[in-house]
């Protein structure tokens, strides 16, 4: 039980420090550049992920062995991918349809996302004993 709670305290780093980067990202790309939010939106969250896929597979998570790097890689960004149009859905739901800003919404759709990434490469990418 310790080792998944120092998994979890972790997880919650690498993936603030990966949120921080999408967030501020996405205020630049909308706010500086003039990129509508969920173009924004999208572009800040796959900048995040090759970050995330780093820290996540040096400090979380314990790769298998049996996998080489690129298909670890290639099984990180499709879940990714998942948890970016969960973040999608979740923004256009959250704005369009309850007209809830933005930036808040995005505070929403991480939690989900988060949940989505932890329990996807914990099943998927960790080696299991």
């Amino acid at each position: 039980m310790g080792k998944l709670i120092k998994q979890i305290i972790n997880f919650g780093i690498v993936g603030s420090l990966s949120f921080c980067i999408d967030y501020c990202l996405m205020i630049v790309f909308t706010e500086i550049l003039g990129i509508y939010y969920f173009i924004s939106s999208s572009l800040s969250f796959l900048i995040s992920v090759s970050f995330n896929y780093i820290c996540s597979m040096r400090f979380v998570f314990c790769g298998k062995k049996d996998i080489s790097k690129s298909k670890e890689y290639f099984v990180f960004v499709i879940f990714s991918i998942v948890g970016l149009l969960i973040n999608q859905f979740v923004m256009w739901f959250m704005v369009e349809k309850f007209n809830i800003y933005y930036a808040i919404t995005k505070l929403f759709a991480t939690v989900i996302v988060m949940i989505w990434n932890f329990v996807s490469r914990k099943l998927f990418l960790e080696k299991h004993r």
